[in-house]
């Protein structure tokens, strides 16, 4: 029973800072929260959260803050959390389904996420060789030139542009598309190689010479493995308050780096599980007045890529982490309808 007061009071000073941003007295928590409890065994209890390293004291003669770990237990006691209103997940609905490809999927969840959260939104593009070939299409230009169009299971779209050494028809090309298709279709990016190396020693001699130019430009195409990250919501910053050179100004200079963004969604693994990095637990050392909810987004189980939101240790965790699961299950349902 005592270690259930003392998290319902920790509990209480967490959503008071959060709210407030300013420490929290023994006499605030009495007033705002119905603990059951007297005044002086809030006090005791308070004492015994110091202790316990969970919450501090920033000045003398003030009110507690919650430390790092004081949010890290609030965050893992968390039982439940507080579903998205039916209003809520419309609107999460209908601004996403009016993407018209993978590059408006990002854009506008990045967009939205922000919103949510009022936080900075980070979203990690999903790279073709976490996806399979979706489909593969041969389009003539000219006699001696053709545009290979590669689409992924992600939605992701690659284009290039093949020369032939001599005039190709366009039967012949209905011909290659077919066999290619055939080969790498729902095939991951290694896979599908290993199926075009194949497929050059199984078609007539006359095609090879048609088929080595495609072949190397398809696997160019799902070579594509550049690491994309948009930002977004950077101008939330502003509502950080206090703490500007200790907070904000590394987290702007973050913002500029793609490598540092990665790490901070590095441990988001599989799709619609959460990951909460609080405070110093992140993986880099200036941004640890910061905390990152992220989780893995894709079809199915199947995690293509991660998104989430940094922002201030404190921060609304339950909201954040609702926010964050929800579009990415938006965004996992859009890719997989696609």
């Amino acid at each position: 029973m005592v270690e259930d007061r003392r998290l319902a009071v920790l509990r209480a000073i967490v959503e008071d800072y959060v709210a407030t941003e300013e420490p929290v007295g023994s006499k605030a928590l009495v007033d705002r929260h119905s603990l059951g409890v007297s005044p002086a065994t809030v006090r005791n209890d308070m004492a015994a959260l110091e202790e316990e390293g969970y919450i501090t004291q920033p000045h003398t003669s003030a009110g507690r803050v919650p430390t790092d770990k004081g949010y890290r237990l609030f965050v893992d006691r968390l039982t439940t959390l507080k579903p998205m209103s039916a209003a809520e997940r419309r609107a999460i609905s209908n601004f996403l389904d009016g993407a018209v490809d993978l590059d408006d999927v990002v854009q506008r969840s990045v967009r939205l996420l922000a919103q949510l959260t009022r936080q900075v939104a980070v979203m990690q593009y999903p790279t073709l060789s976490h996806s399979t070939v979706r489909h593969v299409e041969l389009v003539g230009l000219t006699p001696t030139r053709t545009l290979l169009v590669l689409i992924s299971s992600n939605g992701r779209v690659e284009q290039r542009f093949v020369e032939h050494p001599a005039e190709v028809d366009d039967t012949t090309l209905a011909d290659l598309r077919a066999r290619i298709s055939v080969a790498v279709i729902g095939q991951q990016a290694a896979g599908a190689a290993t199926a075009l190396s194949g497929l050059a020693d199984q078609v007539p001699p006359g095609l090879r010479t048609t088929l080595e130019p495609i072949a190397a430009a398809l696997q160019d195409a799902m070579s594509e493995t550049e690491d994309r990250v948009v930002v977004g919501g950077t101008a939330n910053l502003a509502h950080f308050g206090s703490g500007f050179d200790t907070t904000m100004r590394p987290m702007l200079e973050a913002m500029e780096e793609h490598v540092v963004l990665l790490k901070l969604l590095g441990e988001a693994s599989g799709a619609g599980a959460l990951t909460v990095r609080i405070g110093h637990e992140g993986p880099v050392e200036e941004l640890a007045g910061t905390s990152v909810v992220a989780t893995g987004y894709g079809p199915g189980d199947d995690a293509l890529a991660a998104l989430g939101i940094v922002g201030p240790t404190r921060m609304d965790y339950p909201s954040t982490m609702v926010a964050v699961r929800a579009v990415a299950r938006y965004v996992s349902r859009i890719l997989d309808e696609a």
